[in-house]
């Protein structure tokens, strides 16, 4: 039921934006790769990144997934939407409310997401570089995968959240950034981190080459704590 009620409320929450979609800009990604021979693999992977600002408020939605599948098998099969509002108060100090919602068996997990709200602040914010950190606190809830020993555990919990966003233009056509985010909980802590570079081929298109860190320090038994993936994707960005 809860988890019915929470694809309700994002489908509400992102068909609520249709009307004003004139209004946003953001990039969308995706890369794909194929190998035949020793190894059988094929893996695709894709991002969407929206943003609308009106007056003292600001709108931001991501979309991301990732698919493995090797030798037959499905190896990684992966989706996560993120949903945030926020209300600058100040030149550069915002308060937001957030939801991040993901499904990755293959990560111990059915379902895992936060409710969370708090403060930020845009510590640089100019042509060529961009550093604003959050914190705030929230909800966490999930639900593990059974296994053939262990039954599925569904919880919740209070959950203090922190991240960083940071870009760096190094010359008209090249940028790095880095994106981190940590979830801290009653005897779990959650790290992900995406650092890459971009280099543009025109206005709208560029290559993207990024390696992302997820880190669970306490995943359910028979599952590993870190899974990394690196991505070359084309983007193509909407101003």
């Amino acid at each position: 039921m809860k988890k019915t009620w929470i694809m309700m409320t994002l489908a509400a929450a992102i068909a609520g934006t249709v009307p004003a979609m004139a209004d946003w800009t953001g990039k969308g990604e995706a890369g794909i790769a194929v190998a035949s021979g020793n190894t059988d693999t094929k893996s695709a992977n894709a991002k969407i990144a929206l943003g609308n600002k009106h007056d003292q408020w600001e709108e931001l939605a991501t979309l991301a997934g990732n698919y493995v599948r090797t030798a037959g098998d499905t190896t990684a099969k992966r989706w996560e939407v993120g949903l945030q509002e926020r209300y600058n108060f100040a030149p550069k100090t915002f308060w937001y409310g957030g939801l991040r919602y993901e499904e990755d068996k293959f990560s111990g997990f059915d379902h895992q997401g936060v409710v969370s709200t708090g403060v930020g602040h845009k510590f640089i914010d100019n042509d060529t570089t961009h550093l604003s950190g959050q914190v705030g606190l929230g909800y966490k809830f999930y639900k593990t995968i059974a296994t053939p020993l262990v039954p599925a555990d569904k919880n919740s919990k209070v959950v203090g959240v922190a991240g960083l966003d940071f870009d760096q233009k190094l010359s008209d056509t090249t940028k790095v950034f880095d994106k981190a985010s940590v979830e801290v909980a009653s005897g779990n802590k959650f790290f992900q981190n995406e650092i890459g570079l971009a280099v543009k081929m025109s206005d709208r298109l560029a290559l993207s080459l990024a390696y992302a860190v997820r880190h669970n320090t306490d995943p359910p038994a028979g599952f590993k704590k870190t899974d990394t993936l690196s991505t070359l994707n084309l983007v193509y960005e909407v101003k």
